[in-house]
């Protein structure tokens, strides 16, 4: 009888050493098994451990696997804590109001709702299951940092070798997240715009996104309310005919708009006008600061110049 009560503690004192191994070293290596020597690892290990990604049920967090639309969205408006946790609504949107092909039933509905309000600038006609390319994922995820604040950005332009292949509404968005060292280019200075982004590469960005945040103090701007400012102009050729103009500004929030009034050509010069364009009443707005825009077109030859603001 001695014997058998001295071996029956052996299985107690087994349990007890693992519990106490587990206790040492369970909260520190990553719960992922295929991570191990990626290029992403570290910001990969950090996400986990803010929650914000997980694994399947075998540890795995397929590092090399494309990042669908829904993943994506989910990822960036998760990453950077958009919610409505401050919002109220008289009757909760619906994906559907904004989207064609995001089901109101899906698991990721609500992110799109979310990335919407937001104006993280996702097409309506997005399929949530297509792959994301880099410049996509890079221009949501900028919309994303900017509800965060005005940041300051040099204003140097940075070359890109395959800059060509970079669709023109993302360039800017590109631009400044090189610029905050979120998005790296490759040895030979290619961003592959066009190439789906990897779960490894997407959550090296948000890592690097959240630690911009923490380093960096947006730029305090304090706006009239109803004015918009740093009204910037761009031209377009289109044609030997035509040159398309873009008047740009920011404003207080998405909620206003912009437009051109009148064009006056007098010499060579064409003078646009243009009018403020006010938030719709009883509609909420993020109190974000956005940029609006207005397009108009000129004859080739003439210098677009901006004019004064109509009533």
């Amino acid at each position: 009888m001695k014997t058998k009560k001295r071996l029956s503690k052996f299985p107690k004192l087994t349990l007890l050493m693992v519990i106490v191994f587990t206790l040492m070293f369970g909260g520190t290596a990553s719960a992922f098994n295929d991570i191990k020597g990626d290029r992403e690892q570290k910001a990969i290990e950090r996400l986990e451990k803010l929650g914000i990604i997980k694994g399947d049920y075998h540890g795995r967090y397929y590092p090399a696997q494309k990042l669908t639309g829904a993943a994506a969205v989910t990822l960036i408006v998760k990453s950077l804590d958009l919610n409505f946790n401050t919002i109220r609504f008289i009757q909760m949107p619906k994906a559907s109001d904004y989207y064609t092909k995001v089901s109101d039933k899906a698991w990721y509905a609500e992110a799109f709702i979310i990335a919407n309000y937001y104006g993280l600038d996702i097409p309506k006609d997005i399929n949530p299951a297509a792959k994301v390319t880099k410049e996509q994922f890079s221009h949501w995820l900028y919309k994303a940092l900017s509800t965060k604040g005005d940041y300051a950005f040099t204003m140097q332009y940075l070359s890109i070798n395959d800059e060509k292949q970079i669709s023109k509404d993302y360039m800017s968005s590109i631009q400044a997240l090189i610029k905050a060292k979120i998005v790296t280019l490759d040895k030979k200075g290619n961003f592959g715009p066009k190439q789906p982004v990897s779960r490894s590469e997407a959550a090296g960005m948000l890592d690097r996104t959240l630690q911009f945040i923490k380093d960096n103090q947006p730029i305090v701007v304090d706006p009239v309310p109803g004015n918009l400012y740093d009204f910037g102009l761009s031209t377009d050729k289109i044609s030997s005919d035509v040159t398309k103009v873009t008047i740009t500004a920011m404003a207080p929030h998405p909620g206003y708009g912009l437009e051109v009034s009148s064009i006056t050509f007098k010499d060579d010069k064409a003078l646009i006008d243009y009018r403020i364009v006010e938030p719709k009443p009883g509609q909420f707005y993020p109190q974000v600061i956005s940029e609006v825009k207005a397009v108009t077109y000129i004859p080739t030859g003439y210098q677009p110049v901006l004019g004064a603001q109509s009533k």
